[in-house]
């Protein structure tokens, strides 16, 4: 049974986080934010596990794969285009998106590196992915890690690194990747939105944008 499958028992639950920790998720909007495109109405996107539609519904973009039904009836009340669907086998066709996301949903994906190699099948040449992880290697991942889990959601959670997303990303052809961070205390110790700061391994939300190469021959 897929990990996913439990957010639709506890998707009031998962959706108030962000309430609670308001500046924790306005600062990950913001890191996001730092490498999304200017024209971004103008492009074709899609966020894979969109879940309540929480961060596509504010930067932006307008569809979403989801899974859980009570999540994508919750995404579809904030105005996002939900389809229902697993993110191993996207029901798109090839090179329709300019960009997609994937915010925190990899750890929850049964294969992430076939999640990953399809957002590449679907995105155009020269086409963005923009994935925000919940970092391993970051002294939050690291408690998280550890056995202390003590979340409904984390204890279901298969946590990556930024390096083993990197890997994955230039192992399957992925070029021009870029990364920042943000979050660095524990979402109820902070005070203020954080500027995210290039590079990882303080922050536990990072954020990798990557780009499909664009291809010599076709459109």
């Amino acid at each position: 049974m897929g990990s996913w499958k439990s957010f639709d028992r506890l998707v009031k639950e998962y959706d108030t986080w962000y309430e609670k920790y308001k500046l924790a998720y306005e600062s990950e909007l913001l890191s996001l934010r730092a490498f999304l495109p200017e024209n971004l109405e103008k492009l074709k996107a899609l966020e894979i596990g969109a879940g309540t539609g929480r961060f596509a519904s504010v930067l932006g973009v307008g569809l979403g794969l989801e899974p859980a039904r009570a999540m994508a009836m919750l995404a579809k009340q904030r105005r996002l285009e939900v389809v229902l669907g697993v993110a191993e086998f996207l029901p798109f066709k090839k090179e329709k998106f300019d960009l997609v996301l994937i915010i925190t949903a990899l750890a929850f994906f049964e294969n992430p590196n076939q999640a990953l190699r399809e957002a590449l099948r679907i995105l155009k040449p020269g086409g963005q992915i923009l994935a925000g992880i919940l970092d391993r290697d970051s002294p939050q991942g690291r408690y998280l890690e550890s056995g202390n889990k003590k979340g409904r959601f984390s204890s279901k959670a298969h946590f990556l690194s930024t390096a083993e997303v990197s890997s994955d990303l230039e192992k399957l052809g992925f070029e021009r990747l870029e990364i920042c961070q943000t979050l660095f205390k524990p979402p109820g110790e902070i005070r203020e939105i954080e500027i995210p700061e290039k590079g990882h391994g303080k922050g536990s939300f990072v954020v990798l944008s990557a780009r499909k190469p664009v291809q010599e021959h076709g459109d």
